[in-house]
């Protein structure tokens, strides 16, 4: 697998394009804080309060949260994934990885960030969430993009740590 280029949207873009520029540059840069890391060290946890943040670990829970946002609260689907097929005193099961290997989770990934990309060019950046369930579904496309980007640049800044404590690597972009 390749890892997707690291390009930040152009300074005059459109406003759609600006945002999704900006939520693939970070999808990018999670495949590329994953190069190169051994299985053992993608599944390695280096915080001992934080047990379950590993590379494999985050990388699956960014693809679940990508389900979650564009699939389930803006298109009104079910709820799919570990979170709703766990026991609900399990804590962060979308976290829960071992044994399922890195290469695996950053495809399932890289496909739930096409499905995403499908959603978000056959709406409108106005046009509100439809689960009726969630109060975030009142949230319009436009906000849900902000948060991904919110959420899954958070989440590089985990695997920026994980892999400096990991093997020394570092790099933003």
């Amino acid at each position: 697998m390749t890892t997707p280029p690291r390009i930040r949207p152009a300074y005059d873009a459109d406003e759609r394009t600006q945002l999704l520029g900006w939520l693939d540059m970070q999808r990018a840069i999670v495949h590329w804080k994953c190069q190169g890391l051994s299985e053992e060290d993608a599944h390695r946890p280096v915080l001992p309060s934080s047990p379950l943040m590993t590379v494999a670990g985050v990388v699956a829970h960014l693809r679940w949260v990508e389900r979650d946002w564009f699939e389930m609260i803006f298109l009104g689907l079910p709820g799919r994934g570990p979170k709703f097929e766990t026991a609900p005193d399990v804590e962060d099961p979308d976290m829960r990885v071992e044994g399922v290997p890195l290469a695996d989770l950053l495809r399932d990934y890289e496909r739930q960030c096409a499905r995403s990309n499908e959603v978000i060019a056959a709406h409108e950046l106005e046009e509100k969430g439809r689960h009726p369930d969630f109060r975030a579904a009142s949230a319009s496309l436009r906000w849900v993009l902000f948060h991904m980007i919110e959420e899954t640049a958070r989440h590089v800044g985990h695997l920026d740590a994980i892999r400096e404590i990991l093997d020394g690597e570092t790099g933003y972009y």
